[in-house]
């Protein structure tokens, strides 16, 4: 196969992958927004966090909510817990791995606060940890996995928002987690200014 045709091949698939997983995903995409829009109308905080792309996706919402994303406004409360070298290795070294998001969570989260836990195995032990911290402290968690959930499948509870998608390729689904995390700021926007941009 050729180099170019195998672009091909991969925007192709990414295509495929988005178009199966919309009908399903867009009522729970939907739905997760309005519980973040509500949660800032009520003066909380969105927290979120994952591992290599899955950081960098955290980081990502971070910014578009701190700062813009499609329409001017105001900063909007919204924390990366994947930034703060000095207190992830504090928190890795004195304790575990596993406890890097969730310690954070504990010291920082709030009741009626938003977790936004990123996933594509639905596997990884921080953020099953980080999950039950959120929930010890009555937050609510918005994870976005792939595959078939995982362990934080399991861990959902009737105010939280498991948006799956439904592939067991890992860039493909970090695609899809990119197309979510930008509905999920749009839809936010469009709650809080009421317009269109």
């Amino acid at each position: 196969m050729d180099a170019i045709q195998r672009v091909k091949d991969n925007f192709l698939e990414s295509i495929q992958v988005k178009t199966e997983a919309v009908d399903k995903l867009a009522p729970v995409i939907a739905e997760a927004a309005h519980a973040i829009a509500n949660a800032l109308l009520g003066d909380h905080k969105i927290m979120a966090c994952g591992n290599g792309g899955s950081a960098a996706d955290a980081q990502h919402f971070s910014a578009e909510m701190l700062n813009r994303f499609e329409m001017e406004r105001p900063g909007l409360p919204a924390i990366a817990l994947t930034t703060d070298s000095s207190t992830l290795t504090s928190i890795a070294n004195d304790y575990q791995f596993a406890e890097i998001y969730s310690k954070q969570i504990r010291a920082l989260g709030q009741d009626g606060d938003v977790l936004l836990a990123i996933s594509t195995s639905g596997e990884s032990h921080n953020i099953v940890h980080a999950i039950d911290a959120a929930h010890d402290r009555n937050m609510i968690v918005i994870a976005l996995t792939g595959r078939e959930g995982g362990q934080i499948a399991d861990l959902m509870n009737g105010n939280d928002f498991e948006i799956r998608v439904p592939t067991w390729s890992t860039a493909r689904i970090q695609e899809v987690h990119i197309m979510i995390i930008h509905s999920l700021c749009d839809l936010v926007d469009l709650q809080l200014l009421g317009q269109d941009g």
